[in-house]
């Protein structure tokens, strides 16, 4: 007989991911409308640490214009609004499938203190909003070396 490990981090997780899947098929039987139609999104994000030790924020914002993209940096947080607006050309009876997200959307995220907020750069390009966030200058590591008497 072999004996297996009692695990219940996997058992919880698995837990999580079965109760995740009943009230997610709870939720789309309730709606039968899609999420476009109540203008309910968000999009897509990275976060990373670059080789500078800068934190990145990448945001994919497809279809949407720079005006239409407001980033603000308050209280150690950064946020990210915009809208992603409907082509004013097609008519709604026009549609035979809507799979892309329209409407407002808000994201927010905490920064943590060493970021230095007034130094915080963006830029917009092929609809990638690149967010660099800078390491105060004392928060870096440095090496410090060791002398010998």
């Amino acid at each position: 007989m072999t004996m297996v490990r009692f695990d219940p981090f996997r058992e919880l997780a698995t837990m999580q991911d079965r109760i995740n899947r009943i009230f997610g098929d709870a939720y789309t039987r309730r709606y039968d409308d899609d999420l476009t139609q109540r203008g309910e999104w968000s999009p897509a994000v990275d976060i990373y640490e670059n080789a500078h030790q800068e934190i990145v924020l990448k945001a994919e914002l497809p279809g949407i214009a720079r005006e239409d993209i407001d980033l603000r940096v308050e209280n150690n947080t950064l946020t990210l609004r915009g809208e992603r607006k409907r082509d004013t050309e097609v008519k709604q009876e026009q549609y035979h499938r809507v799979e892309r997200a329209y409407g407002a959307f808000s994201r927010s995220f905490s920064l943590p203190s060493r970021i230095d907020t007034e130094k915080v750069r963006a830029e917009f390009k092929d609809g990638v909003l690149a967010i660099t966030l800078p390491v105060k200058a004392e928060a870096k590591p440095r090496q410090i070396e060791v002398a010998i008497n």
